[in-house]
């Protein structure tokens, strides 16, 4: 019972990131479930689904089929769906019940090849952890399956690895857009968020990488590897009218902020000295003496205390109901459902 939530919402899971990055990039995603799965992603976790659409599929397994793992009836499926879409790929994102049957996702990633003749891409996801580790697994199975090649550097361009909705709280990338441009790039792309697959494929040629969330490093470090890419850690951007509240802030006393580890490493580069706490990965290369990751609400709850001011989803309050410092509402998708737009 140790993970058991009495007072937050469940937080978004891995399956539902993966998900995310895959939405915009125009290929075929089939969530590996009878339904329930497929049905928290559309209804909780993804707020484009009613201003973008997406071939965003159910496997729609029965019961039997999923327990004696007809893997066969999926892939059927699958072909039909492209024979009727023609995407340029297909991905099968992984959920509890194939992670307890033990299905064999290298097996189906070449059936789904063979019968469908495009690229097919597995996420191994369970179902069991967050947002931030599916969206992680997607982002390095797209680099390595789509970008084959160093191209030419184009200079003033920049890529963003790392912008979801879960991650951001924004619907479009235009405020993430606009502030990387005004850092001196005349052209910034990012992956997966108003942009396609094209830019997947031709990710080697941008001058620079930016990273704007944890989920984004191990992609980021494959590509400075491979394709010897410029790739730069960098504060998640923030809405405009949120970065003046921080400068008005008065932060005297200890200051706790609750986020994905880049968008607090931004808050702080406004407000000064603080610390860091996050319910996802903590990288270490980007984090500060003192950050620690939150095991859960016993766990925030034991290590909020003695903090003055808190910046946070105002939905983590309720877990909290001994707190009587100053709290700063700052949105996480990922968290409570909440955007910036």
């Amino acid at each position: 019972m140790k993970k058991f939530l009495r007072y937050i919402s469940p937080l978004a899971p891995d399956d539902s990131g993966a998900c995310s990055v895959l939405y915009e990039l125009g290929g075929i995603t089939v969530i590996c479930d009878a339904g329930g799965c497929a049905g928290n992603v559309c209804g909780f976790d993804e707020p484009r689904w009613f201003t973008k659409k997406s071939a965003l599929f159910s496997a729609g397994l029965r019961d039997m089929d999923a327990i004696l793992g007809r893997d066969d009836r999926l892939v059927a499926k699958l072909a039909l769906a492209q024979q009727q879409l023609e995407r340029d790929f297909t991905a099968i994102v992984g959920t509890p019940v194939p992670a307890v049957i033990a299905t064999d996702y290298k097996a189906l990633e070449r059936m789904a090849e063979k019968k469908t003749g495009v690229p097919c891409i597995k996420v191994q996801t369970d179902g069991t952890k967050l947002y931030d580790k599916g969206e992680e697994e997607a982002y390095l199975r797209l680099f390595k399956t789509f970008a084959k090649e160093k191209l030419p550097t184009r200079k003033g361009t920049a890529a963003v690895i790392g912008a979801t909705p879960l991650d951001t709280g924004f619907i479009t990338a235009d405020t993430i857009v606009s502030q990387i441009k005004a850092e001196g790039f005349d052209e910034v792309k990012c992956i997966g968020f108003d942009s396609g697959l094209d830019e997947v494929k031709n990710i080697s040629r941008f001058e620079k990488i930016f990273v704007i969330s944890p989920a984004g490093i191990r992609a980021g470090n494959y590509l400075k590897d491979n394709f010897s890419l410029d790739v730069e850690v960098h504060g998640c951007p923030l809405p405009g009218e949120y970065t003046d509240k921080l400068k008005d802030l008065r932060t005297g006393g200890r200051t706790l902020i609750i986020h994905q580890q880049m968008t607090a490493n931004a808050v702080r580069d406004i407000i000064g000295d603080s610390t860091c706490g996050t319910f996802f990965m903590l990288d270490k290369t980007a984090a500060q003496e003192g950050d620690f990751h939150i095991k859960d609400e016993e766990d925030l709850a034991e290590k909020a205390k003695g903090f003055e001011l808190i910046i946070a989803d105002f939905s983590l309050k309720r877990a909290l109901p001994e707190y009587k410092g100053e709290w700063f509402d700052l949105p996480h998708f990922a968290v409570s459902g909440r955007t910036f737009q």
